[in-house]
């Protein structure tokens, strides 16, 4: 009795300082959705050019997943984060120097290391839980996307009194006491590592399996989407609607809290009602939400009886901000309906394919932005950006419909079959 006392103490201690570390690691690696405005002003970027600057550390925090994942299953979650932590200290305090615009690309890259933490710490944590607790658990940790509100709630109050250059010098420190606190209370169970004659190529091998391919889809969706709006949307609510720096980051807020905060309760769904049933009807609500933000702010004449009727069509903040809102809950619960996914079918893998599945997740708000700067660039529609995610969403529809649904037929004919054959 005493030892399942003291594992579950272990269990919620790892949870809870992996949870706290991973938050501080997504507040960072989202700094750029908000010091980005001023650097943008400063430089005279183009819109472009602000997306790729707010999208680099996500590029190297993605293209990271796959290997940290792997060593988690080999070396285990504990030392993997705590030195991926230690390793962004520096260059997080030196873009506080950065001056041109190419030194804020190169520094972005290592910052973006941090984003890596999901990818260490969803094993790490889903090992430590029973498989009917592995869904809550996960979601809990995936709480620390939050981190995306925290550095909104943060660095504006900061350049408010001391200036942009101040936030990479306070984050720096929150890493370091965050890398601190991990470890003391984190610990290490031997038993939870993949045995070392388990090759590389051995671990890799679920690239094969078009199931991993299927979730990467959805994972780019729910966790590609949410990453690439919470680095747009400050930025989103002052150009579109005129808000000052600090109303628009809380604004947006409004969009990144629920969707980090909640990833817990669409663990508890998943764990519930399946991770296909949930994951369905996320994207059902995404798809109906994005196609209301897509519409622009129209204005059209109409010529009648009496002479020409001006209207206008458009999204009053706060009608926008209600539907944001609750995108980033689907969003949360999306996100941890896919890991559930995971944990399902993988238990003897689950850092190797929790790394490929994040990094394609990754890649999608690596390469959100860009796009959304692009196209803006060139349609000068600002709600393009929730043109381009409507498309996504509607990918992942249809091929969840027929993926499936050949799924059931061919697992129905097995039956048929067996039962004949029993017969």
């Amino acid at each position: 009795m005493t030892t399942q006392v003291n594992s579950s103490g272990k269990a919620n201690s790892v949870l809870g300082a992996s949870t706290l570390a991973f938050t501080i690691c997504f507040t960072i690696w989202m700094m750029f959705g908000v010091i980005g405005i001023p650097i943008k002003k400063t430089l005279g970027l183009n819109e472009t050019q602000f997306g790729l600057l707010t999208a680099m550390p996500v590029l190297t925090g993605s293209l990271i997943r796959v290997p940290l994942g792997i060593w988690t299953d080999r070396f285990g979650g504990r030392i993997v984060l705590f030195l991926l932590m230690i390793s962004t200290v520096i260059p997080i305090y030196l873009i506080s120097y950065a001056t041109a615009y190419w030194h804020f690309l190169v520094l972005g890259l290592f910052v973006g290391l941090a984003g890596g933490s999901f990818s260490v710490g969803t094993p790490y944590v889903a090992r430590w839980f029973k498989k009917e607790r592995q869904g809550l658990a996960m979601g809990i940790f995936g709480a620390g996307n939050s981190g995306a509100a925290v550095n909104k709630f943060i660095a504006p109050a900061i350049i408010a009194s001391a200036g942009w250059v101040m936030v990479p010098k306070v984050y720096a420190v929150m890493m370091l006491a965050a890398a601190l606190i991990f470890w003391l209370f984190s610990s290490t169970d031997p038993s939870h590592n993949v045995k070392s004659t388990v090759s590389f190529a051995a671990q890799l091998k679920m690239l094969k399996d078009p199931k991993v391919w299927r979730y990467c889809q959805y994972y780019s969706v729910v966790f590609g989407g949410y990453v690439g709006l919470s680095l747009w949307m400050v930025k989103y609510y002052v150009t579109e609607y005129n808000f000052d720096m600090k109303d628009a980051a809380l604004l947006a807020a409004c969009f990144s809290l629920p969707g980090g905060v909640l990833r817990a309760f669409g663990g508890w769904l998943s764990d519930k009602y399946g991770a296909y049933k949930v994951t369905w009807w996320v994207m059902w609500v995404c798809w109906i939400a994005f196609f209301l933000l897509s519409y622009p702010q129209t204005e059209f004449t109409i010529k009648t009886v009496t002479g020409p009727q001006v209207f206008n069509i458009a999204l009053t903040p706060v009608i926008f901000t209600s539907i944001l809102f609750v995108v980033g809950i689907a969003m949360a619960v999306g996100k941890a309906s896919v890991f559930k996914f995971i944990s399902d079918e993988y238990t003897h893998n689950i850092g190797a394919v929790s790394g490929v599945v994040g990094l394609a997740g990754g890649l999608g708000g690596f390469v959100l932005p860009i796009m959304f700067g692009a196209m803006v660039d060139l349609t000068g529609v600002r709600s393009s950006c929730f043109m381009l995610l409507y498309g996504t969403v509607c990918v992942s529809l249809i091929w969840m419909h027929f993926q499936f649904r050949k799924e059931i037929m061919q697992s129905a004919q097995t039956a048929l079959n067996t039962t004949a054959v029993t017969a």
